[in-house]
């Protein structure tokens, strides 16, 4: 995934709230957090679990199975069980549409 993806219409993704989509078999969650946008891997470090579902609290998102806590806008892990960061991508709202850039595979 070279390229810019379009995940959602901006206005789909309301502030305070987030949406996981699967971008060439990795699935990503994005974050409105106050009209700025966020990209993180939707998988807690901690056991493989998804972490959309959880809470998201300022902004940091909850793992809804063991209670992690994960940076929104930089993957940093802040609480146990989790250790290990998730990454974190590229995201832009162009023409009105969130896109997500994955540089892994440049």
């Amino acid at each position: 995934m070279a390229d810019w993806v379009d995940v959602a219409p901006a206005a789909e993704i309301a502030a305070g709230t987030c949406r996981s989509v699967e971008l060439d078999g990795t699935m990503v969650a994005i974050f409105n957090l106050d009209g700025e946008f966020y990209a993180i891997e939707d998988v807690c470090t901690h056991d493989g679990g998804i972490l959309t579902g959880g809470t998201i609290e300022d902004d940091e998102i909850v793992c809804p199975r063991h209670g992690a806590h994960f940076s929104i806008r930089t993957g940093e892990v802040r609480s146990p069980p989790a250790y290990e960061d998730v990454a974190t991508f590229p995201v832009r709202v162009s023409n009105g549409t969130v896109q997500v850039h994955d540089p892994r595979w440049d």
